[in-house]
């Protein structure tokens, strides 16, 4: 704890904590669908143990001129597209700017998607229920096109799990989606890897080697059984 604040040990952590409640939802038919990076490594970890079906997705966010870590909105690879209306009016974006982000977020959407995923097959979500994780939302803007992307794949049920949200995402999280799963909602956040003792980054080939590891293991279990 640093103050009243929880801090985890690790993402592996609050991938289990997460488990834990969605265990508790019986969930039938689920399929987790992780956001690079650090949200594959918890998904992974929700997965296993609820015996689910992992993939991904790629949302970009979208950069505020002048200020690369501010988003202004978020991208995925077909275009579906959510822009924070108020925060790119604060930072004076113009129409034309935006159009050039958004083409940009999107090229790198689908580029991660490739490098992540191969050849692979897109995973069919139609009457599914599917978790969406990240290891914590800041703005919300990558969860928020995350979410209008898998609206329209025709899941049965939307869950969004994450370790830590702010409570003002929170509220407006659960106008659109079936349930949100968290461990901690707070007032005071600063960034993510605050909530984190261990938060290193994860690379690329870190990504795919846990996706390629769950895939072979995940497969290999369905056929046994």
């Amino acid at each position: 704890m640093y103050g009243n604040q929880v801090v985890f040990k690790s993402r592996d952590e609050t991938g289990g904590l997460l488990a834990e409640k969605l265990l508790a939802l019986r969930i039938s038919n689920p399929i987790v669908i992780a956001i690079p990076r650090g949200g594959v490594v918890i998904g992974c970890e929700i997965a296993k143990r609820i015996g689910a079906d992992l993939d991904i997705i790629t949302p970009k966010k979208m950069p505020a001129p002048q200020n690369p870590e501010l988003a202004i909105g978020a991208v995925m690879h077909d275009g579906s597209f959510f822009l924070n209306e108020e925060v790119a009016a604060a930072s004076s974006a113009s129409e034309a700017y935006i159009e050039n982000a958004k083409e940009r977020a999107m090229n790198e959407s689908a580029r991660r998607l490739a490098v992540y995923r191969g050849a692979r097959a897109p995973p069919a979500l139609n009457g599914r229920t599917v978790i969406l994780t990240d290891d914590g939302i800041a703005t919300g803007s990558t969860m928020e096109v995350a979410i209008k992307w898998v609206k329209k794949q025709n899941s049965e049920r939307i869950v969004v799990a994450v370790p830590v949200i702010p409570t003002s995402i929170l509220a407006k999280l659960r106008k659109y989606v079936d349930d949100v799963v968290y461990v901690e909602a707070t007032e005071s956040f600063f960034a993510i890897g605050q909530f984190y003792k261990i938060f290193e980054q994860v690379s690329d080939e870190e990504v795919v080697r846990m996706l390629q590891d769950y895939w072979k293991s995940y497969n290999k279990e369905r056929k046994i059984g």
